[in-house]
């Protein structure tokens, strides 16, 4: 029988990998200008990082459960704040983004304020992340 409890557990590592990756590949595209992939690398990426944040997002909100007291509701809270400013940062950038492919600006200085919301939601997939393990290797949670 299937658990909607893994879910959550699954899906999470997407975001964090894709956002990531899609982050590293923008940062080195600075340095290897002449390299247009890794930048198209990055975009792809962050559009693909933000669907996989709303999904995670999404099945951490309707499939876990929430706990009542203690320490660990102090780092739950912290981890569902992070998830949420996360995504909304990366689903924004990329929003941002694409307007910019699409009105043909991706070489204006307006590509810093793109690369703002992936540095920031790359900081916050990486709070967030550690927030959540937090929660399975300090307290347990999800290992049952």
């Amino acid at each position: 029988m299937f658990n909607t409890d893994h879910l959550h557990p699954i899906i999470v590592h997407f975001p964090i990998a894709l956002i990531t990756v899609g982050f590293f590949a923008e940062v080195v595209s600075l340095f290897f200008k002449s390299e247009k992939c890794l930048s198209k690398t990055g975009f792809y990426l962050m559009i693909l990082g933000s669907l996989a944040a709303i999904a995670a997002w999404g099945s951490g909100h309707l499939f876990t459960q929430e706990p009542t007291e203690g320490e660990i509701l102090k780092v739950f809270l912290r981890h569902e704040t992070g998830a949420l400013i996360t995504m909304i940062l990366i689903v924004a950038g990329t929003l941002f983004r694409i307007w910019l492919v699409v009105r043909k600006k991706e070489e204006t200085p307006l590509k810093w304020v793109a690369f703002g919301f992936y540095l920031l939601a790359f900081a916050a997939v990486t709070f967030t992340g550690f927030m959540g393990g937090t929660m399975v290797y300090n307290f347990m949670i999800g290992l049952g």
